[in-house]
This record gives structure tokens, sequence and C-alpha cells, in this order.
């Protein structure tokens, strides 16, 4: 099958590249920049950018299937990098690029706590996006992975390097709300699953990993990963104290955390619906036991 993948530079697209080829498939990834993907010279690329909906044309012809990863974590609204064009019309001109040219195949990565009733405008454009696959008369199938780790992640590798570097790790609120996070093979196993499986289409699929943490044990996690012997040492910051804080300073580049950032971390982010693994039949893995494998090289 020769696979569209768009996203393909980032953290899960190049595992789900590799995972691909694996399988024999051909992938043709839609790049900004053409030297981002250089490292993997097995692959096809095109120069596009999926807020531009004419440097999509004629890119996708000749593909069986689509699987969109773009996506942000944070705005950069004087580089119009926005939610609105990342999430949503990125994906609208994918789907319509799709329907264009005569591609049927869709799969669509989300994120676990999308919703119709989301209070962030990363989960409000997030359900926007899922809104218009689910309308596209596309075979689609979506994915909502929890915070996804692996090598090379950036958030469980930051708390690495503070936990290495700080003597006390601060923590906003009382750190007890929870994660599930999820490995990106795992993640990436899914969706290259579903392209061959029918029973898949029309269905979305919440994606957690087989360990539910709050932030302070998550925490200690990485800390016993990194071979200390104690509890990391954290200082709780009352979230009354933190919020205006943080509305006051998220504009500027180099500070650590948004608005948004800060309400989705303290709702926590696990999976109510477990059987995403069972369905794919993946043996998920554990956070304890894997993170010592890239976090101590």
């Amino acid at each position: 099958m020769k696979v569209f993948v768009t996203g393909g530079s980032g953290f899960v697209g190049r595992e789900l590249i590799r995972q691909l080829l694996a399988q024999g498939h051909h992938v043709r990834a839609l790049v900004r920049d053409s030297e981002s993907l250089k490292d993997l010279s097995a692959i096809e690329t095109v120069i596009g950018d999926t807020t531009k909906p004419e440097t999509l044309a004629n890119q996708m012809t000749g593909c069986d299937a689509v699987i969109h990863l773009v996506g942000i974590i944070r705005e950069i609204a004087s580089k119009q990098v926005t939610f609105e064009r990342l999430h949503t019309e990125s994906t609208r001109n994918i789907v319509t690029a799709a329907k264009e040219q005569g591609i049927k195949r869709y799969v669509h990565m989300s994120a676990n706590g999308t919703r119709i009733n989301a209070i962030t405008k990363y989960h409000k454009t997030k359900w926007q996006a899922e809104e218009i696959v689910k309308n596209s008369g596309l075979d689609w199938t979506i994915f909502r992975p929890s915070l996804i780790f692996g090598p090379n992640d950036e958030f469980i590798n930051m708390l690495a390097k503070m936990i290495k570097i700080l003597p006390v790790i601060p923590v906003f609120g009382d750190g007890k709300y929870a994660i599930q996070p999820v490995h990106v093979h795992d993640v990436v196993s899914s969706f290259s699953a579903a392209l061959q499986r029918p029973e898949t289409v029309g269905q979305t699929y919440h994606c957690c990993g087989p360990e539910a943490f709050s932030y302070d044990e998550l925490l200690d996690a990485i800390g016993a990963a990194l071979g200390k012997k104690n509890p990391v040492c954290k200082i709780h910051q009352p979230l009354w104290l933190i919020k205006p804080i943080v509305s006051a300073f998220e504009s500027l580049p180099l500070f650590p955390i948004t608005r948004d950032q800060l309400t989705m971390l303290v709702e926590g982010n696990t999976c109510t619906d477990c059987s995403w693994a069972e369905e794919f039949g993946l043996e998920t893995i554990p956070l304890r036991s894997s993170i010592k494998d890239y976090l101590n090289t």
C-alpha cells in the first residue's frame, strides 16, 4: 500500500514511517523542508503545507491512504501558528485534497480529552477537526492518544532534565492529577494496523498505556529510572498563585507553560475506555521499565 503521511518529521511521524516501511508499505511524506526527512532515504517526499491548500494539489495522486498527524501543543500567534490553522483548517485541507484526488482511506491522530464541551482551545479545535473527518464521507478511523512517550519524546525527557539539574521540582497544584502515558510504538502500531482492518472504519479509539500515575508519581518514576534511590523532592505551588502568573507571561516564547497546557495538565489525561489495546492485540509497553532504556543513554 502507498501511504501519504503528514507530520512525518515529528516524533510520532518518524516512528510511523519506520513501521510502515518495515511492513512493506511505500511512504510519500508531505514536508515543508526537503531536508527534514533526508535521513529516511527509502521514502518519497513532496513539498507542501497542510495550511495552504494550493500546495496540496496532486500531491496524493497514486496513494491508497492518508495518515494525518499534524498538530501543535502551543500556539505562536505572531507566526500564525494557531490551533485553528494547524488542527481545524489543516484537517479540512487534507480531507478535501484526499477526496479530490480519489483517496478513500483516512487515519487521523487526535488527542485524548477531545470532546464537544472541551474547555481549552487545543481540545476544541481537535474536536472541530474530528467533526470534519466524521462528515467527510471518507473511510475514516480516529485515534485519541494520551501523553505519548518514547525515545526522543519531549515531555518525559524534559522532566528528566529538570530532575537531573534541579534540587527541587516545582509542581503545579497538588500533583494528584492522573496521567496514563502510552508508548509511541504502540500508538503507531495501531495506526498502521488500521489500514488493513476494515472493521476499524468509522471507529474512534482512546489510546492509553497500562499504567496510570499521579503527576507526583510520574516524577518519582522518572527519578527511579535515572537511578535516584529516594522520591524526587517537590514543591507544590497553589493554582491560585500560578494561574495569574501563567496568564501574564504565557505569550513569552521561553515561558514554559500556557493557560491551555496548565488546564489540560491538572484536568488529567487517562482513558475510561481501555479496549483499544485489546482490539488491536497489543501488549502495551509500560513506562516504568521502558524509559530506563532512553533516559540513561
